[in-house]
This record gives C-alpha cells, sequence and structure tokens, in this order.
C-alpha cells in the first residue's frame, strides 16, 4: 500500500493537517506545529494561514470515503463550515449574557491552557506596544529568539499526560 497524506481525525487541534503531516514522516505533531508556526512568523501571517487552510480544503481526511478530488473538496469544506460554526457557537456562548448575569469569560479547564493564555497575552502586549515604539531602547531581533527558546522549554519541561 502506498504512504498518502491525510489529515489527521485524531491528532489535531484545528483541522489535523499538522497532525496528518507529522504522521506522514513519523515524527511528533509538536515539531510540526512549532515549524508551522515559525514559518507563518516568517513568511507572513496571511500566507502562513492561506497555505494551512489551503492544505485543510485539498489534503483528504484519514479514512475518508471520498476518492474524486473534487469529492474530497467538497467534504473537506463541509468539515470547515462545521468547525468555524462550532468555534463561533463557543465564542457567542463564552460572552452571551444571561438575564441578570455580567459578560463573564470562562476560563481553560486545565492550568496549562490558563498559562498558555496568560503568556500570549503578554507577548501580544509587548509587540503591540512595540509597534507604537514604546520600547525605542530594545533590539527587537534578540526577543524572536528568546520567545522560540522559551516555548521550546514550556513543550520539554511541561508535566507530560499518562
Amino acid at each position: 500500500m502506498e504512504k498518502r497524506l491525510y489529515r489527521s481525525r485524531d491528532d489535531r487541534m484545528i483541522w489535523g493537517v499538522c497532525g496528518g503531516i507529522a504522521n506522514y514522516f513519523g515524527i511528533e505533531p509538536t515539531i510540526i506545529r512549532v515549524i508551522a508556526v515559525l514559518l507563518t512568523v516568517v513568511s507572513g501571517v496571511v500566507p502562513g494561514i492561506i497555505v494551512y487552510i489551503a492544505l485543510a480544503v485539498v489534503v483528504p481526511l484519514e479514512n475518508s470515503p471520498s476518492r474524486e478530488p473534487k469529492d474530497v473538496v467538497k467534504e473537506n469544506v463541509a468539515e470547515i463550515k462545521q468547525t468555524a460554526t462550532q468555534f463561533g457557537e463557543e465564542i457567542r456562548s463564552t460572552f452571551a449574557r444571561q438575564e441578570g448575569e455580567t459578560i463573564e469569560m470562562r476560563r481553560p479547564r486545565h492550568r496549562g491552557g490558563y498559562i498558555l493564555a496568560i503568556i500570549l497575552i503578554v507577548i501580544g502586549v509587548v509587540f503591540l506596544l512595540g509597534n507604537f515604539n514604546f520600547f525605542w531602547w530594545m533590539r527587537w531581533h534578540y526577543l524572536w529568539p528568546l520567545i522560540l527558546i522559551a516555548i521550546g522549554l514550556v513543550i520539554i519541561l511541561r508535566p507530560r499526560r499518562s
């Protein structure tokens, strides 16, 4: 049987593209995800997102009954639409008000998710302030390697699930 590239059904963060690529090459999916993020940052966020969406549309889902490329694309677009709708509903329900309640944000279920969310917010604030020249004295080309080292250390040192 020939080896083919598929999007993963089980090992997915969004649409299983990185999980499928990792399965194809027989490596850890986290490595592919980190490489994808780095390539997106280096090449530009918009092209990186476009490439990811294009792969999600054209690469068939693992164990998909569709064989024709046209059917694969139709199935993938339907799945992407369903995922986007579910994501939109989750966001809406997160910020929805019920009678007499104030808007309240849900906290991540796991401590690791909470810590990751805080790290991403802090990084976002630092870069936003940098765009306004708030850190005129900082050399930004030194910051990226430090961020990548920190992400690598978090991945290596985080507790493993059994």
